[in-house]
């Protein structure tokens, strides 16, 4: 029987939500007897005739639903689209029924992360965006809990809906070391819950 992993799916236009991926996944990998999966997603185009390859050129491979469907939890991330999570991720989503009808992803655990370019840029609210679907799916919700010490001192990211990063108006502020450690956090947590593990 292979290792159970968690997902790590995310969308990210301009690197700060894959750099959170790929804390979030170091998280998972402290956690004994479970491993990270990266995953990403193809951007989407209003021309109706362009197609994404079928590997990306570079990063993670794409999700496929046997990543979701084999998967013993999930952390999922997006930019922020005007409060929303970016119309990729909500597109793939989209085509998750069968996972629905089947009720693959019910009680396994989930969380989820976001990047912004703008300090209030809807931080919460894309993470609320990105929690409903799961919740549709019959997920169970981790959170970051006040013990986390960064969720009281961050002045940039951090909610108790999920992880959070402000990358600045030209997207090139990185992960601080407080965001960093939040989004590692959040890894080790949900790898805890999908391995039985409590705190």
């Amino acid at each position: 029987m292979s290792e159970p992993y968690v997902l790590v799916l995310y969308y990210s236009r301009h690197g700060a939500t894959q750099a959170m991926a790929q804390h979030i996944a170091r998280g998972v990998e402290g956690v004994a007897n479970v491993s990270a999966r990266l995953r990403t997603v193809p951007p989407v185009s209003a021309n109706s005739e362009q197609t994404a390859d079928e590997i990306p050129a570079d990063g993670p491979l794409y999700c496929e639903l046997a990543d979701m469907q084999e998967c013993a939890g999930l952390v999922m991330g997006s930019p922020t689209r005007f409060g929303n999570m970016a119309a990729p991720l909500k597109y793939f989503l989209d085509q998750t029924s069968t996972l629905w009808l089947s009720g693959a992803m019910i009680d396994k655990p989930a969380a989820v992360f976001t990047s912004t370019s703008s300090m209030h840029g809807g931080q919460e609210s894309t993470l609320l965006s990105m929690i409903l679907p799961l919740l549709h799916h019959g997920m169970i919700i981790a959170g970051l809990p006040y013990g986390e010490a960064g969720l009281m001192s961050s002045t940039s990211g951090g909610t108790p809906y999920g992880a959070s990063h402000w990358a600045g108006a030209d997207n090139k502020r990185a992960v601080d070391e407080t965001e960093a450690r939040l989004c590692r956090a959040l890894g080790q947590r949900v790898a805890r819950l999908s391995v039985g593990e409590r705190t």
